[in-house]
């Protein structure tokens, strides 16, 4: 499936489109943490192709040191990626059709908080394996030494990610692997910083929020913390949140082995909010 250019203003990030013929409405992709937007068109269970053949364009940016996107691989400030998002929604503010924020692992913790800090001409949003409780286990010390780490070092690799909790199907995890276009290093400690701050600082304004909201997440996934869905999903004030729990389930559900059902899931929920 070819896609089509599309700029995201004021942020240096290579976009792309994927038109649908007849749309009934947009989605905003926001990919994870090492990968790229056109992963979501051959991996993922072809989810782009899904969704654009259901009639949703689908719109995605290669988040900065990503991808094709400028920038120290995958050294980022992720508040710096939440400014980038508000402004690829700025620029499908004036379509009439609904948009729906989609983002999956670190791009689901960077959704939400672009969600939660304007929730303007939003439609609803889904959070793939969200990392949304970030650093829960870590020390105090490490908490206060890690945005100092990060200013005086933040290229220094500080935690590896490994593969093997990608998924439970030994052809995806190969395919990750292989790809060149995926960064395969540690992540960094601007990244990890960042994220760690983030995340904490969002949880008084998730009390406010009243969009529909699906989160997919499963109960094994060892990369993003499965209990920060949970918590979401307590803290929102929005009367239409569904929370789908895979037991069993991996970090990446559309590349594991209930991607049948996963996808099937995300779309009814699609197609419902735009009956």
């Amino acid at each position: 499936m070819q896609s089509q250019d599309w700029t995201v203003p004021g942020a240096p990030v290579k976009g792309y489109v994927w038109h649908a013929a007849d749309p009934r409405g947009n989605v905003l992709l926001t990919h994870g943490f090492g990968e790229y937007a056109a992963r979501y068109v051959d991996r993922y269970h072809a989810l782009i192709p899904t969704l654009v053949g259901a009639g949703f364009t689908v719109y995605a940016a290669d988040q900065r040191g990503h991808g094709a996107s400028g920038g120290a691989r995958a050294v980022v400030d992720v508040r710096v990626l939440v400014e980038d998002h508000l402004a690829a929604r700025g620029a499908l503010r004036a379509d009439p059709r609904p948009l729906f924020l989609m983002g999956h692992s670190m791009g689901g913790l960077v959704t939400a908080a672009s969600a939660a800090r304007d929730p303007r001409g939003v439609s609803g949003v889904i959070l793939s394996s969200p990392a949304l409780l970030v650093g829960e286990n870590e020390s105090a010390l490490v908490k206060r030494l890690s945005p100092l780490i990060a200013r005086v070092a933040p290229g220094l690799p500080v935690t590896d990610l490994g593969t093997g909790g990608l998924s439970r199907l030994p052809e995806e995890v190969a395919a990750y692997e292989a790809d060149p276009r995926i960064y395969h290093g540690k992540v960094s400690a601007l990244t990890a910083a960042s994220m760690l701050e983030l995340s904490a600082s969002l949880w008084p304004l998730y009390a406010r929020w009243t969009l529909p909201t699906l989160i997919v997440h499963g109960a094994a996934d060892r990369l993003t913390d499965p209990r920060g869905s949970q918590r979401f999903m307590q803290v929102i004030a929005s009367a239409d949140r569904d929370l789908h729990v895979e037991d069993g389930g991996y970090h990446e559900l559309l590349n594991d082995e209930p991607r049948d059902r996963v996808r099937a899931r995300i779309l009814e929920w699609l197609l419902a909010h735009t009956e």
